[in-house]
Parts: C-alpha cells; sequence; structure tokens
C-alpha cells in the first residue's frame, strides 16, 4: 500500500528559525504498510516537535523523507526511482537534504549513500527518535555536499515510548504495540530489517488510546508484524485486546497482522464477546502446500491452517477473513501450485492480497538451490491465476451480501461527486451518498450493487439498524 502524507495547518514550535527566519518545512513520503504508515506519521510528529513545519507536497520542502519498504524487489525499485526525480528539486532548493528511512534503508544501509550520491541521510526504523539531531549534522547542502550520514543500529529496547505521532486522519488511528518479529519465514526481510519482536508497555497502549478517543477518534487498528504473539508480562494480545475494546469512546477495534500459529480459543472469545472488536480477521495463508508451507517455515500445515478458519468460524458466525498468497515460491511445482488454488476454493476469503515470490538479500530462500526458482514466466501466469481465482470468490460473495442493511465509518471522499468512502465492522468498502460533513461518522446504508471489491450503497434511516451479524451477547 502506497500512501502519501496530506498537507497540515500545523506550525512550528517557537524558536525554531532556520537561516531567513522561517521554520524549516519537512515532507515525509511513505511507501508499503501499515506499519510504515505509522512510522511516517512518528517521523512527521518527532520532526515538528524539533520544530519544523509538515508540508503536504515536496517542493514546498527543505527536508524530504521517503519512508521505505523492503518486503519486494519492485516496491525498492519504484523507490529509486522515486528518489531520482525528487532529487531534481534541487535545481530550485539548493539547500534541500534528502533521506531514505525504513526498512529498505535498514537492508541497504551505507551502500545507500555510496550508491545514490543524491541521498544525505539514511535512517532504520529504530533510529527515528533521533531525526532531529541527524539532520542536525547532515544540514542543509547549499552549494556544497554538505555532511552525508546513516543512522541504522537496531535497538532491543526502542519502542518510541514518549514520543507522539502526528496523525493523518481525524477518523481512525493506527496504534503500533509490536516492532520487530521473532518469526524466520525464509521469505521475509522483516527480521532482519526490524530486528527480533519487542512489546510495547499495555499501560502505555492504553493511555495512548485513550488520549484518541478524547481527541474524538473511534475507530483504531493495534498494529504488530505478528500481532498476535503480544506478551507484555502476564499480558497476552487477547487481554490487551480486551481492554482497548473497554474504552470509553472507542466503538471499533481492528488488529494487523496475526499469525495463524499464534490464533488462540482465547482471542476468539475475545472477538465474539467485546462489542467494539470487529468481526474481520486477515491471516495469511501464503500456501496452500503443506511442502511449500515447510520450506517457507511457517510453522503450520494446510490442515492445521483449516482447523483456525474453522475455529474463527465457529465462534464469530459471519466473521470476514482475507489473507496473502505467495505465488512462485522457490521449488513450488505445478502440483503444489494447484494445492494452493484448490485450498482457496475451499477456504473462500473475503478478500486476498496476492504476490510473486520476490528474492529478497540475506534471506534463508536465497540459498535454495537455483533450479528451484521459478522462470518469470511461469511465475507471472501463476500469480495471474491467483489473482483471478481470488477475486471471483471476492465478487461472488459480495454479490450474496447485496441487500443487506450495514453501518458504515466514513473516511474520505469517493472518488465520484456527491459520493463517501466508508467501510463496514467487516471491513467492506462501501461508497455511499454524502459529503465532506459525514466523515467521521457512522451511516447506516443498504447495499444495493458491488464492482466485485467495492460496494454501492443507498442510505436509510439509523432506525433500520445493520442487519450483519453481531457478536454475542457476553
Amino acid at each position: 500500500m502506497d500512501r502519501k502524507p496530506t498537507s497540515a495547518p500545523n506550525g512550528r514550535r517557537d524558536g525554531a528559525p532556520v537561516g531567513d527566519g522561517r521554520a524549516r518545512c519537512a515532507y515525509v513520503e511513505t511507501y508499503g504498510c501499515q506499519m510504515n504508515i505509522a512510522d511516517g506519521e512518528l517521523m512527521e510528529g518527532v520532526l515538528e516537535k524539533e520544530g519544523y513545519r509538515i508540508v503536504g507536497t515536496p517542493d514546498q520542502a527543505d527536508v524530504i523523507l521517503v519512508n521505505t519498504c523492503a518486503i519486494r524487489e519492485n516496491a525498492e525499485e519504484r523507490v529509486m526511482g522515486r528518489i531520482g526525480q525528487l532529487s531534481g528539486l534541487r535545481r530550485d532548493r539548493p539547500g534541500l537534504v534528502l533521506g531514505v528511512t525504513g526498512c529498505m534503508a535498514q537492508r541497504m544501509g551505507e551502500s545507500l549513500l555510496g550508491d545514490v550520491r543524491a541521498v544525505d541521510l539514511v535512517v532504520g526504523p529504530d533510529g527515528y527518535r533521533h531525526l532531529g539531531r541527524a539532520l542536525e549534522q547532515v544540514g542543509p547542502r547549499r552549494h556544497s555536499p554538505g555532511r552525508r550520514l546513516s543512522v541504522l543500529d537496531l535497538s532491543l529496547d526502542e519502542n518510541y515510548r514518549g514520543l507522539e505521532q502526528r496523525r493523518r486522519s481525524s477518523v481512525t488511528a493506527w496504534v503500533p504495540v509490536q516492532r520487530g518479529c521473532n518469526h524466520r519465514c525464509t521469505f521475509c526481510i522483516v527480521p532482519y530489517v526490524r530486528g527480533p519482536e519487542k512489546n510495547r508497555d499495555p499501560d502505555d497502549v492504553i493511555n495512548e488510546i485513550r488520549g484518541l478517543a478524547g481527541g474524538g477518534i473511534t475507530e483504531v487498528t493495534l498494529l504488530g508484524q505478528t500481532v498476535n504473539s503480544y506478551r507484555h508480562g502476564d499480558r497476552t494480545f487477547a487481554g490487551l485486546l480486551r481492554a482497548v475494546a473497554r474504552i470509553d469512546g472507542i466503538r471499533r477495534v481492528r488488529f494487523t497482522s496475526p499469525h495463524p500459529v499464534d490464533l488462540t480459543e482465547d482471542l476468539v472469545e475475545v472477538i465474539a464477546t467485546e462489542p467494539a472488536v470487529c468481526e474481520q480477521f486477515h491471516l495469511p495463508l501464503q500456501s496452500g502446500s503443506n511442502a511449500v508451507l515447510k520450506r517457507m517455515v511457517r510453522r503450520y500445515t494446510r490442515e492445521t491452517f483449516r482447523d483456525r478458519v474453522a475455529m474463527l468460524r465457529a465462534g464469530v458466525p459471519g466473521i470476514a477473513l482475507s489473507t496473502d498468497v505467495i505465488a512462485a515460491f522457490p521449488g513450488e511445482t505445478d502440483d503444489d501450485f494447484e494445492e494452493t488454488i484448490g485450498f482457496l476454493s475451499e477456504i473462500r476469503f473475503d478478500e486476498a492480497f496476492t504476490y510473486r515470490y520476490s528474492e529478497r538479500p540475506g534471506t534463508p530462500a536465497t540459498r535454495f538451490p537455483r533450479e528451484w526458482f521459478i522462470p518469470e514466466d511461469v511465475a507471472r501466469e501463476r500469480l495471474n491465476r491467483l489473482i483471478e481465482a481470488t477475486r471471483s470468490v471476492q465478487a461472488e460473495i459480495n454479490r450474496e451480501e447485496v441487500g443487506r442493511v450495514e453501518e458504515i465509518l466514513v473516511e474520505r471522499p469517493a472518488r465520484s461527486a456527491g459520493m463517501m468512502l466508508g467501510r463496514t465492522r467487516r471491513n467492506k468498502a462501501v461508497v455511499a451518498p454524502g459529503d465532506r460533513a459525514d466523515i467521521g461518522n457512522y451511516l447506516t446504508v443498504r447495499l444495493v450493487d458491488t464492482t466485485g471489491v467495492t460496494f454501492i450503497a443507498e442510505r436509510v434511516p439509523d432506525e433500520a439498524g445493520p442487519c450483519a451479524p453481531g457478536p454475542p451477547e457476553a
């Protein structure tokens, strides 16, 4: 997911003029997952505290930070192209400082400074607390190259305690509760660029969300690389989720991304009995072949995955399930791939995010025999089949839901004039009539049509109430 920050009127703190007496301006452009989005908000919060004014376009900025993802090669290629574009702004702003932050910065390290002369600063995911100091050391280029700097140390205790994110949305909030990962899936770069699992103090999480609720935000999403493995002292993720769901003013709670191995009956029970917890679960499959799952070191089989799905659907009837699937992992045979297609047809996910395997330097999968790697044309064909199979099921499920009355939280204007985009509790995207005054409000709508992915709805009186299955009484 790519997301660019929006402009904001927030000014600098007093005492931060630079050179001509104005506050220096900073722009953060984020690529990647929800954790990257949260990190982008964190960086903006740090910069604002240091006296920078956050701006909405790069041509307004004295400092540009490109916040990056390293999960797939094409994401890094896009970022490299973007850095080239942004460096062209130096023609009009010779003092511009250009930095690369996040997972790609951590993976490539100081080689970014050596290979890309336009980059002045490289900061990994544990270095954001010191952004202000790093930028002071780099300084504006003006008419000479200036100093270049990397901040790449991974810290076992950096959870950014005491720092505030600069929230880009007044409707929903991403709340990191866990950073890093202890799993070692052979395809995944995350443990190597974000370090081992670090879980936040639950009291800090709860106090942060109380503050969000006090500011009018009613929906929060708890974030972690394998969020349901969270544990802090005696507090499990199920216990944290229950506590968050009971905070006054919080009406919806989501979380991502859980790992199938850490799905417990206690967690299902919390989803089923806490009214604020949404009836939605992201359960990454990655492959429907046991042989491939073993090479991935996913630590479950298709049979245990099927049992997890059954537990969720029995405990929370009507729950919407989404997943991730990788095509053409090294060693995947035609039969392995057909097993995945068949398993997806059996499970019937409401939504699936599909990917072609991307070789990531430093991950264990790169050490597999080269003859295991799938030819490009075969990999592309398998991905296309995955997309077709998963979207077909999604469209079938959504067509069956046309006619339902649902409650949506309005997030932003849709592309069509006079229409707004919102989401149901089960995370279905809905376009309905409205205007900007509806942003942040809950509307009752009837689903009247679907594109296969998004619903089109009409508004109905609030007293009609949603007909979607809700959680049973505690």
